[in-house]
């Protein structure tokens, strides 16, 4: 089972890599692989009291890898139940809230993509497949294992779209299936050359409904990986497995994904740069930085970076556009990783002076704030190097964080 985390100030995350697509039977056995105990997902999905079926929990080796296999048997040939029906179930069982919550999330983000694929209200939508004991087995298994272990953020790598048809209560369908085409809208995806599917609907809301982002790997300290396994061998032998992995992360107050916004400028005036920085740290951007480059036909010119949170950053490019002469902007994601500071003051022969503790994979650092600096070298007539020699003698025992 996973480890409780003692510092009260890290959560934990968990990275979906589904390099071979994602099912819900699948997600639900990463998710025991990785530490969800099995008494556990038990005893929870009693709380539904459904009757009717049997959980197997097993283990198989694909492509070398021990995973963990989830299979639901039931005497159901062809489930056929409404989306009344199944919130019906979820919210007379006696489950908790935040895993009821989870539950309907998922199966609301399925009726509304089979409603829109099939051109019916979301009240006339009646499951198929995904209405079986099985699948509200995985769904609602999915909520107790991220209630568990105690999941507060959800990544998830791109995910594989293949070709062909699938067979069900419908007929045939293309793949990928016009559920998970709607699903995945907004998701990153990519192509692979596999008749077979890969990411089923059920998969796809389990995605939709909890990723809070999408993308490579977070930034994490490790504590356990979890192997699911697919019910289907794949036609060019990749292992058919979804990997969960889990760790801790630090809250920070600054945003760890951020904005890179460039632009080259060679018929503007740099004297207004102050204006155009001030303006832009007004709007919250992290970093402004001005680059003096050489143009096309050998003219001179700048290059003007900004480096903002992503929420700031349509802010931050209007300003650009408004106050300089560039006519287009460049601009891309990129992952930073920032030390943990504290800002305070330290104690000096010329009384407080502020400075910023930087906690290092070394140790704590003290370093001087300018403006302060300048300050007490104005007033007490010192050189201002003299100031910073002063606070990098300084103790740290002397060090006050603000209140």
């Amino acid at each position: 089972m996973v480890q409780q985390e003692k510092m009260t100030n890290q959560h934990t995350i968990a990275y979906i890599d589904c390099f071979s697509g994602i099912s819900g039977d699948m997600f639900l056995g990463a998710l025991l692989d990785a530490g969800l105990p099995e008494e556990e997902l038990r005893s929870q999905l009693s709380l539904l009291e459904l009757e009717g079926y049997t959980l197997t929990v097993g283990k198989k080796t694909c492509g070398a890898i021990a995973a963990t296999t989830l299979t639901v048997k039931t005497a159901e040939h062809h489930p056929h139940r409404s989306w009344g029906n199944i919130r019906q179930i979820i919210t007379a069982s006696r489950l908790a809230e935040p895993i009821k919550t989870t539950a309907l999330a998922i199966f609301s983000l399925l009726t509304e993509a089979e409603a829109k694929v099939h051109g019916r209200p979301v009240d006339a939508v009646h499951f198929h497949e995904v209405g079986g004991i099985d699948s509200i087995v995985d769904i609602v298994g999915a909520a107790i294992g991220l209630a568990a272990l105690n999941i507060t953020h959800l990544h998830c790598a791109p995910l594989p779209m293949p070709r062909g048809w699938v067979q069900c209560a419908h007929g045939l369908l293309p793949l990928p299936a016009p559920a998970v085409c709607e699903l995945l809208q907004g998701a990153p995806t990519y192509g692979v050359e596999l008749n077979q599917e890969l990411v089923t609907p059920t998969g796809a809301a389990i995605v939709k409904a909890l990723a809070t982002d999408y993308g490579p790997m977070p930034a994490m300290t490790m504590t356990a990986v979890g192997y699911g396994a697919g019910s289907q061998e794949l036609a060019n032998g990749q292992p058919n497995l979804l990997r969960l992995v889990l760790g801790t992360a630090l809250p920070v107050v600054e945003a760890q994904e951020v904005e890179v916004i460039e632009t080259h400028l060679d018929d503007w005036s740099p004297e207004t740069f102050p204006y155009l920085s001030e303006r832009l740290f007004t709007l919250n951007a992290l970093d402004v930085a001005l680059i003096p480059i050489q143009m096309k036909k050998g003219r001179p010119g700048f290059l003007l970076r900004v480096i903002c949170d992503r929420a700031v950053a349509l802010a931050a490019k209007e300003c650009i556009l408004s106050e300089t002469t560039a006519i287009g902007l460049r601009f891309r994601t990129e992952q930073r990783w920032t030390l943990p500071r504290e800002t305070g003051t330290v104690s000096t022969r010329w009384g407080e002076i502020k400075v910023k503790k930087v906690t290092t994979p070394t140790g704590e650092v003290l370093t001087p704030e300018y403006e302060d600096c300048k300050r007490v070298a104005i007033a007490h007539h010192v050189p201002i190097k003299e100031v910073y020699a002063e606070v990098g003698c300084a103790k740290r025992e002397t060090f006050k964080g603000e209140t």
